[in-house]
């Protein structure tokens, strides 16, 4: 576990992770996000697979980043927010670039915030924030502890401040988390980032 020193090493990317209750979470977080952020981030909510995602939609103009579904095959640019599309996998690979990927659903889950962690560890490794926020199970303690190990910086939502906790205990549980913070302490903690 480390202080807030940490937060002024060097962060290449952020992946955050949340389902019930992560819309609610990111409304204060993502307009936290400074305007020259120089780090990409990723986004995996879980999302009804049968529907269209609003997530762009509702975002974009409540962040001053650019807010866009990811595509297959794209390279990954700086400064940009990036929300996983229903029923596909998004995972991070060499170049940096996004892949999409309908493999089998984890934790009942396609998009799995695990897959996405665990890929941007492997990419990234000590220069990755992973963000866990509220959610109704266990996906994501795996993929924060692969980041954990991979020496990059976790946060997680503290679990009394969580809409529905599951989510941020199962990743407690997993692994230690470098902070664990309420959305506000998050989004301040966002707002130092160069």
């Amino acid at each position: 576990m480390r202080g807030a020193d940490a937060i002024k090493e060097r962060i290449d990317a952020i992946v955050v992770g949340g389902s019930a209750g992560a819309v609610e979470a990111l409304a204060i977080l993502l307009p936290a996000l400074p305007r020259h952020l120089q780090a990409a981030v990723f986004i995996v909510l879980h999302l009804p697979r049968e529907h269209p995602s609003l997530l762009v939609e509702i975002f974009r103009s409540k962040c001053s980043l650019p807010v866009k579904e990811a595509e297959d095959k794209e390279p990954v640019q700086a400064g940009t927010v990036y929300f996983a599309p229903p029923d596909y996998h998004l995972l991070l690979d060499r170049g940096p670039q996004l892949s999409l990927s309908v493999d089998e659903p984890v934790h009942f889950s396609r998009p799995s915030v695990d897959v996405l962690f665990e890929s941007a560890a492997d990419l990234y490794g000590a220069r990755l924030m992973g963000i866990i926020l509220s959610g109704a199970n266990a996906d994501g303690a795996a993929g924060l502890a692969a980041v954990h190990g991979a020496g990059g910086l976790t946060i997680v939502q503290e679990p009394g401040s969580a809409q529905v906790p599951v989510m941020a205990l199962s990743a407690l549980e997993r692994s230690p988390a470098d902070f664990v913070l309420s959305l506000e302490q998050i989004a301040a903690l966002l707002r130092t980032l160069p």
